[in-house]
């Protein structure tokens, strides 16, 4: 029986989030508090991905966007990048048909040239496995930063420029997402951040300027449906005016 059919956590009624962003913090920490290894900490980790990607599917969220591998996270030492790369093959392997099963689709989003060619290989067929699913949308951010993202879109557009496919007062806000990893997708509503700390380390710079906000003290591997619910509330609370005035 699946987990989520044994307890199922008290829901909000009310209007949800249509794009959840995610940056999943607190793996490594998580294991040291318990005298593991660190990558304990972050298979651990994966397995919380997996539940609340089903939960926030069968939760009616259209889009899930979380922060796997940062473009800062080849700095760390060579052996828990391994580790790290070891996940995400076994990760892609192992939800390839479970999402077929639940209707979800999967996009890796971020600078895929650097990643090892059979996890290239890998990702690109996962990807197209699941394209024709009509269910929640999984945005997974690997060797992703948001600078880099803008970078690379102000590029594309300087170049289109340059070739005479388009002017310059043709460059807008649209043109600018539409060029970005995450284009096609409503910017996110509701940004998470567990393990207590209270920045956004270069996730969704664009994407997220009028996203809500939530901070958890929550490490990533103990954040649980429950948890999101939490999340959900408090965003029901906020008053959305997108700079406008209160009516």
């Amino acid at each position: 029986m699946p987990w989520f059919k044994k307890k199922r956590p008290e829901q909000l009624q009310g209007p949800l989030p249509r794009h959840i962003a995610i940056i999943m913090d607190g793996n490594g920490r998580w294991a040291q508090k318990r005298g593991l290894p660190r990558s304990q900490g972050h298979r651990r980790g994966v397995r919380t991905l997996e539940r609340i990607a089903r939960y926030c599917s069968q939760r009616g969220i259209q889009y899930l966007t979380v922060y796997a591998f940062s473009t800062e996270n080849w700095n760390r030492p060579p052996r828990e990048v391994e580790v790290l790369m070891n996940l995400m093959r076994e990760y892609i392997q192992t939800v390839r048909q479970k999402y077929a099963r639940d209707n979800i689709r999967l996009k890796i989003i971020g600078d895929k040239s650097r990643l090892p060619r059979d996890l290239k290989i890998l990702v690109d067929d996962c990807e197209q496995s699941t394209a024709a699913n009509t269910g929640m949308l999984l945005m997974i951010a690997w060797n992703y930063g948001g600078r880099d993202e803008l970078t690379a879109a102000a590029r594309s557009l300087a170049e289109d420029v340059r070739s005479g496919k388009m002017r310059v007062e043709q460059i807008t806000a649209e043109t600018i997402s539409d060029r970005l990893y995450t284009a096609g997708a409503p910017d996110p509503d509701l940004l998470i951040r567990t393990s207590g700390e209270y920045r956004t380390s270069n996730f969704l710079i664009w994407q997220s300027a009028y996203a809500e906000l939530y901070f958890t003290p929550l490490l990533w591997p103990d954040f649980k449906p429950e948890s999101l619910e939490d999340a959900l509330r408090e965003y029901a609370r906020r008053d959305r005016r997108f700079g406008g005035v209160e009516t």
